[in-house]
C-alpha cells in the first residue's frame, strides 16, 4: 500500500495566503497597472473602512454571535455626526467647527457602543438571538438615518474634516492607518490576553465557560458593543471621505464584512477563527474587486465571483477542519 503524501501543516494553514499570492501574480501579468504603488494604496484605502468593522465582527462570530446591523450603523453614524455638527455650529448655539466636530464624533461613537451593548443585553438577558436584534436594528437605523437627514445629505463639515477620510500620512491613506491600528489592537487582544481566551471559550461552549468562571454575559456584550463602535468609527471615516452625512451609504456592507471573516477561516459556529485570517480575507476581497475592475469585468459578474469565493472558502475551511 502506498503511503499518503503528507502536506506540511504550515502549508495547510496558509492556503489562503498562497492563493492570494498566486492571484496577485496573475493580476500583475494580466493588468499592467495592478502592481503600482498608487493602485495598491488605493486597494488598501478601499478595504479600510469595511476592514475596521471586520476585525470586530471576527470577535463577535468567534463568540458565537452575529451582527447584521453594521452597514446601517455606518450610515447612521455618519448622518448623526453631520447632524450634531450642524446643530452645534448653527446660529442658535454658535459653536466653532473645531469644538463641534469632536463632540459630534464622540456622540456617534458612544451611541454605536450603546447599540451594541443593547444587542448583547437582549441576547444575555432575554435570550433574543443577536441575529434577530441586529436585523431589527438594520432596518431601524436605516430609517433613523433617513429621519435625521430628511432624505438629503447634510453638508456641515469644515474642510479639515476631509483629512480623516481622504488625507495621507507619509504617503499612506489615513483610513488605512486606522485599519492597521485596529488590526494590531484586536490581534493582540485576541491572542495575548485573558479576554481574548474568554471569547474563544464562550464561542466554543458558553456553559462550560460559565462554569469555569468566565462572565459570559460581559464577554458577549463587550464584543457586540466594540464591533458596533467600530461600525460608528467607519461611518465617521466615510462621512469625512464624502464630506457629508448620507443615509444611502454602506448598503450591503454587513454581507461584505461577514464574507471577509468567513473567507479568513472563522467558523460561523463560533469558537474558532483568526484575526490575521480576516486581514487576509478582507485584502483578498479588495484585490479581487480591484483586479476585476482593472480588467473591465462587469459589476454583475463581480457579485457572482464573490459569491463563488465565499462558498469555496467555506468548503475549504470545512475540509481543513476535517483533516485536523
Amino acid at each position: 500500500m502506498k503511503a499518503r503524501m503528507k502536506i506540511p501543516s504550515y502549508i495547510q494553514t496558509a492556503v489562503l495566503e498562497l492563493i492570494l499570492v498566486i492571484l496577485c501574480i496573475a493580476l500583475a501579468l494580466a493588468a499592467p497597472g495592478f502592481l503600482t504603488a498608487e493602485n495598491l494604496l488605493n486597494v488598501l484605502r478601499n478595504v479600510s473602512m469595511q476592514g475596521v468593522i471586520a476585525f470586530g465582527m471576527t470577535m463577535v462570530i468567534i463568540a458565537g454571535e452575529i451582527d447584521l446591523s453594521v452597514g446601517s450603523a455606518v450610515a447612521f453614524s455618519g448622518c448623526l455626526t453631520a447632524y450634531v455638527t450642524q446643530q452645534l455650529t448653527g446660529p442658535s448655539v454658535g459653536w466653532s467647527p473645531s469644538a463641534a466636530v469632536p463632540l459630534a464624533m464622540g456622540i456617534a461613537l458612544t451611541v454605536g457602543l450603546l447599540l451594541g451593548v443593547f444587542t448583547g443585553f437582549m441576547r444575555t438577558r432575554y435570550q433574543v438571538p443577536s441575529f434577530i436584534t441586529t436585523l431589527a436594528l438594520l432596518t431601524g437605523l436605516m430609517g433613523a438615518a433617513e429621519l435625521i437627514t430628511n432624505g438629503f445629505p447634510i453638508n456641515s463639515f469644515p474642510e479639515w474634516y476631509n483629512f480623516l477620510g481622504g488625507g495621507y500620512v507619509a504617503g499612506i491613506p489615513f483610513p488605512a492607518i486606522i485599519f492597521l491600528l485596529v488590526f494590531t489592537f484586536v490581534h493582540v487582544l485576541m491572542n495575548f490576553t485573558a479576554f481574548g481566551r474568554s471569547v474563544y471559550a464562550v464561542g466554543g461552549n458558553a456553559e462550560a465557560a460559565r462554569l469555569s468562571g468566565i462572565n459570559v454575559k460581559f464577554v458577549k456584550m463587550a464584543v457586540l458593543g466594540f464591533t458596533a463602535m467600530l461600525a460608528a468609527l467607519s461611518g465617521i471615516l466615510q462621512s469625512a471621505e464624502i464630506m457629508a452625512g448620507t443615509a444611502t451609504t454602506a448598503k450591503g456592507w454587513e454581507l461584505d464584512v461577514i464574507a471577509a471573516v468567513i473567507i479568513g477561516g472563522t467558523s460561523l459556529l463560533g469558537g474558532s477563527g483568526r484575526v490575521w485570517g480576516t486581514m487576509v480575507g478582507i485584502v483578498f476581497l479588495g484585490i479581487i474587486i480591484n483586479g476585476m475592475t482593472l480588467l473591465n469585468i462587469s459589476e454583475y459578474w463581480q457579485h457572482v465571483v464573490r459569491g463563488v469565493l465565499i462558498l469555496a472558502a467555506v468548503l475549504l475551511n470545512r475540509m481543513q477542519a476535517g483533516r485536523d
